[in-house]
């Protein structure tokens, strides 16, 4: 079986990878790690279904003449310009391949009895009719305080009693522990979980006669990674994503994780303090370390650290990581030794990222320049 490295899919929204580098972390990691497993550049995927992207949309001077999935399509091209676009391509969750998927897997489950599709009373935005979920609050579409009861069919999911929506066998590095409270967390998501929303963008469930519905953003996440791995041939997905993405995206995608042979797992990582771009400059200055060299910090060696470092890269631990980062490329040798590089490959394909603390090994493993598929872009545009 193989296995193939994807980031979780960002979410897409008025930013750039050179403006919002941390955006890029779970990508420029799977990046990295996909070499040293000699994987091939794999898709970068992106999350397009949001409300913010419909509130975009629908505000928009030119919505009349640019519809929704060009608007998106245009907002993920200039994440990357004016470097190169990804060699992998990029998958986003409204993708035909994406959406057929989502069709057959949700039919399947529906046909074994795991979802279902029933009268549900939830509550309706009296301005502009958002369903706003199942207890009154103000509509996050427009704003409006006021809403009222209504029972209409939806998709939903009710949970087996006791059932837990994680275990630790949806963590790719079994040696590590995952955080306590991602195992607990079948505990603060209600029993019947609603797996159908009103978007103006999505996976439409008109097949299945929810007209105006389109499938939760968080399970076709999910599917946009499984259809990405099985465009790939890969039957082990591993997603990278965040602690707290995986709180609030691992229920719904609970029936969504496996695909006929195909099983995706979760490998968590921390978030990357890019934003003091002033203090990094200043370091790299105190430690004399190359323009190059930051490069590869920034976007080849923090996103490999995050992994190890799953709580996350604080700002003072910055310095001593540049130090050590410097002191691994002094002893590089001059070629790498082939039972180094087989070593690695085992514990990348394991999850174990202990190593790239150990500078023996990480010297062995630095490139001549980082393998960039179109995430490379740095804090100020450095790519």
């Amino acid at each position: 079986m193989s296995l193939l490295y994807l980031n979780g899919p960002v979410q897409n929204g008025p930013f750039t990878l050179a403006t919002r580098p941390g955006k890029a972390a779970g990508i420029r990691a799977a990046e990295a790690l996909n070499t040293f497993l000699d994987a091939g550049p794999a898709p970068h995927l992106w999350n397009t279904v949001t409300l913010a992207g419909d509130l975009r949309h629908r505000d928009a001077h030119d919505r009349d003449t640019i519809g929704r999935q060009e608007r998106e399509d245009h907002l993920i091209a200039a994440k990357y310009a004016p470097g190169p676009a990804p060699v992998g391509g990029v998958l986003t969750d409204t993708a035909p391949v994406v959406a057929a998927l989502a069709l057959e897997m949700t039919e399947h489950l529906l046909a074994e009895g795991a979802l279902a599709v029933v009268p549900t009373t939830v509550r309706l935005c009296t301005r502009c009719g958002h369903m706003t979920g199942v207890i009154a609050h103000t509509c996050r579409a427009c704003g409006h305080h006021d809403s009222r009861s209504h029972t209409r069919r939806l998709l939903v999911w009710d949970r087996p009693t006791g059932a837990p929506v994680l275990t630790r066998d949806d963590f790719h590095a079994h040696r590590v522990r995952p955080p306590g409270h991602l195992l607990s967390i079948a505990q603060n998501v209600p029993a019947r979980l609603i797996l159908s929303r009103t978007r103006h963008h999505g996976i439409s469930l008109a097949p299945l006669g929810l007209d105006g519905l389109v499938l939760d953003p968080r399970a076709a996440l999910h599917i946009t990674t499984l259809a990405a791995a099985t465009s790939h041939g890969a039957t082990q997905p591993i997603m990278t994503i965040t602690e707290n993405a995986a709180a609030n995206v691992a229920a719904y995608g609970t029936l969504f994780r496996r695909y006929h042979a195909t099983r995706l797992r979760y490998a968590l990582h921390g978030r990357i303090p890019y934003d003091d771009t002033e203090a990094l400059k200043r370091l790299c200055e105190v430690h004399r370390v190359s323009e190059a060299q930051r490069e590869q910090f920034l976007a080849w060696f923090l996103p490999l650290c995050s992994l190890h470092l799953r709580s996350g890269i604080t700002p003072e631990q910055l310095g001593g990581l540049l130090k050590f980062w410097r002191r691994a490329h002094l002893t590089r040798p001059p070629t790498r030794r082939s039972d180094v590089s087989a070593e690695l490959r085992r514990r990348v394909a394991a999850g174990d990222m202990r190593w790239v603390m150990d500078i023996r090994t990480l010297a062995q493993t630095i490139p001549d320049h980082p393998v960039s598929h179109g995430s490379q872009a740095g804090p100020e545009g450095a790519s």
